[in-house]
């Protein structure tokens, strides 16, 4: 069984919660720092960035960051070294990657290194589902899950495309545009029952989850789970700890129902 596919089991009806980081900043040990602090306060899995110059799919917040590492002198090596290192140090949490399409042509072993220091999942954001077969075959062929994206304007033949190609859980995004809290996301609810109607694997909002509410309206529609990244970005260049951000929105993704159900059977359990 996966790590992801292990952690949705896990969770038994609660929803995932994900932090986004991007590797390296702002710089490389304060960087592995807040990947432990982030599961110790709670995520379930962990999505890093691999900082690039031009992250098109980014708002100025994970931008911001990207060039910070950059200018700290981060290269991709050093990020493969981090995700090696937080894979000894914690075997149970899916690290998933998000990059570009130019990071990965630019290192022509990116898709093997990357599973060969302990990532299970890549998200390559400017692959558009059309193109992305080349690359999620290699993928597979190197031990590590392909993730696409999914919107509500998504066409369904798409949908069915996405459906076939993605393994660890299938990114949907809440809103048209770029990562960021600038705006509200809208949850659909039809894009879940159609994701789960084409056989997709667990469908995890992002983009825009910055507050407990925004967590439980994406979990409202079905989905299994919610990545945050630019508000837990946003806080540490601030200097402030993502300890008590991340535990908020953990705290939004417990299902209520299934644990007052789960606990009422443990009492009515007979002796």
């Amino acid at each position: 069984m996966s790590r992801y596919a292990a952690t949705f089991e896990r969770l038994n009806g609660d929803g995932a919660f994900g932090a986004f980081l991007m590797l390296g900043d702002p710089d490389l040990e304060i960087s592995a720092r807040l990947l432990d602090e982030v599961i110790a306060a709670g995520a379930d899995m962990i999505e890093v960035g691999i900082p690039f110059s031009d992250p098109v799919a980014d708002g100025p917040v994970i931008q911001a960051a990207a060039q910070r590492a950059l200018a700290a002198g981060v290269r991709v090596g050093d990020c493969l070294d981090l995700i090696r290192a937080l894979r000894r140090r914690n075997n149970d949490v899916p690290i998933g990657i998000l990059t570009y399409a130019n990071i990965v042509a630019a290192r022509p072993d990116f898709i093997r290194d990357s599973a060969e220091a302990g990532a299970d999942s890549l998200l390559i954001a400017d692959v558009p589902a059309l193109e992305a077969e080349p690359f999620t075959r290699e993928m597979e062929q190197a031990g590590i899950e392909p993730v696409l994206i999914a919107a509500p304007n998504t066409p369904e033949a798409t949908i069915q495309r996405i459906a076939s190609l993605s393994k660890a859980y299938t990114y949907c995004v809440s809103r048209a545009g770029i990562t960021g809290t600038h705006a509200a996301g809208k949850f659909d609810k039809g894009l879940i029952d159609r994701l789960e109607a084409a056989g997709a694997p667990p469908p995890v909002f992002g983009f825009g989850i910055s507050k407990p509410d925004h967590v439980k309206a994406a979990l409202a529609t079905g989905a299994k789970g919610v990545i945050s990244g630019s508000a837990i970005v946003d806080r540490v260049s601030r200097g402030r700890s993502a300890k008590e951000l991340v535990g908020l929105l953990k705290s939004a993704t417990f299902n209520d129902k299934v644990r007052n159900d789960s606990r009422a059977q443990r009492l009515n359990r007979p002796y």
